[in-house]
């Protein structure tokens, strides 16, 4: 994507240097346009930042194990722990998986709890981890609602869910 952009960009550049001007200016500015695109596209390349970090989405499984411990403990560190946990599992699960309407009936009682208990409490509802897994939830409820439990999620969207798992576990360990 990002290459792809620069591309743009730099045909974008490149096609204002041509145009009708004398020839000398001309060359000019197309060495200036021509040096700072190359310039860009390098420290881009060289230089990623952070949030271009790739997520590697597994592929679906039919092989898990089915959970125990639904409910919540009423700890929030714990059970966004947990919730979360679920819901990878669930973002995992390929079509067939063995009992994976009972799972997703379960994951999506536990969801609903979690946000209708923590929400009411402001030290919680304003934290980045919460707010990230609301988004997630919502996601994957939503899922349910418009598809069914027995249909697994697209891979677009298991991309997206992977990334906001990852970024909820970055939260909670910071405690945030």
């Amino acid at each position: 994507m990002k290459t792809q952009l620069l591309l743009v960009a730099a045909v974008a550049s490149t096609a204002g240097a041509f145009s009708v001007q004398n020839e000398q200016s001309c060359r000019r500015n197309f060495l200036n346009t021509v040096g700072t695109a190359s310039t860009a596209a390098a420290s881009t390349v060289l230089f990623p930042t952070i949030a271009s970090a790739e997520i590697v989405v597994p592929e679906q499984s039919k092989e898990y194990e089915f959970p125990a411990d639904w409910g919540l403990t009423y700890n929030y560190p714990a059970d966004a722990a947990r919730v979360r946990g679920h819901m990878v599992t669930a973002t995992g699960l390929a079509k067939g998986s063995e009992r994976m309407e009972d799972f997703g009936k379960n994951l999506k009682k536990e969801m609903i709890d979690f946000v209708s208990y923590y929400r009411r409490f402001p030290q919680v509802a304003g934290k980045p981890s919460f707010s990230t897994l609301y988004t997630s939830i919502n996601v994957l409820a939503g899922h349910y609602t418009s598809y069914g439990y027995k249909y697994p999620l697209p891979e677009k969207r298991r991309k997206r869910l992977y990334q906001e798992y990852a970024e909820i576990e970055k939260s909670l360990k910071r405690d945030r």
